[in-house]
């Protein structure tokens, strides 16, 4: 199986960032890690494994990214203004490096975005965000509010980044359309604290005519195993 490894210096970041590659064809999957997590966690955690035979087969190629949430919603000594602007340039290196890389190594138009936890909001909001560079969303264990993390503030980046707000607000005929082509899957533990978030967001879509599968597992279901579980079942790469 194809294992390549990038670092590079981000300009929209302006230091080095890195990323793993696992497999030689198939769609194109976006995989962010949970919370402050790095760009090899779901390696160290066995999710690369259950994905072997998609893998070998060519049906998914997978772009292991790194986060920034120690530098943006997760640093509480910054200013929430702060936070929500480095977000905001994490989207950019995102659109204007990694998808630009993921391209190099692969033509297929098909694009996924997964995660699980706060793996979990950087898929659905980047998806939502761009709902022309994305054909399918696998949230796991995700949350979908961030305003628990701007302490009351409120301003563009929060709004723009925090997809229960920005989608009722989505009125321009050619991105519903998109959000509306888009395979849309939600899966939360039933005894899960963020169950509620999944619920919100699914509703929210489906309000804007925008379709969505909400998956609801018994128990709490927020952790590595039951996320293992998940990801063959809902992350589709194959005809």
């Amino acid at each position: 199986m194809l294992r390549h490894y990038h670092r590079w210096f981000s300009p929209a970041l302006t230091r080095d960032m890195e990323l793993l590659v696992f497999g030689h064809h198939g769609a194109r999957v976006l995989v962010f890690p949970t919370s402050r997590g790095r760009f090899y966690e779901w390696e160290n955690h066995g999710l690369i494994g259950v994905l072997s035979e998609h893998l070998h087969q060519g049906w998914l190629q997978l772009f292991c990214v790194d986060s920034v949430d120690h530098e943006s919603w997760y640093n509480w000594h910054a200013h929430p203004a702060e936070r929500g602007r480095r977000q905001a340039q994490y989207d950019r290196y995102l659109t204007d490096e990694v998808l630009p890389l993921t391209q190099q190594y692969n033509a297929n138009p098909y694009l996924i975005t997964t995660g699980a936890s706060f793996g979990g909001y950087h898929a659905s909001n980047f998806a939502l965000r761009h709902p022309h560079r994305v054909h399918r969303l696998l949230s796991m264990s995700g949350l979908h509010d961030i305003k628990r993390f701007s302490l009351g503030w409120y301003d563009e980046n929060v709004y723009f980044h925090c997809p229960v707000d920005f989608l009722p607000g989505e009125h321009d005929p050619a991105r519903l359309d998109a959000l509306r082509r888009m395979d849309i899957i939600l899966a939360v533990g039933r005894d899960d604290g963020l169950r509620a978030s999944n619920e919100h967001l699914s509703a929210v879509l489906w309000s804007k005519g925008i379709g969505n599968a909400l998956r609801i597992w018994d128990g709490f279901a927020h952790d590595w195993p039951v996320w293992a579980r998940m990801l063959p079942l809902y992350i589709g790469g194959h005809d």
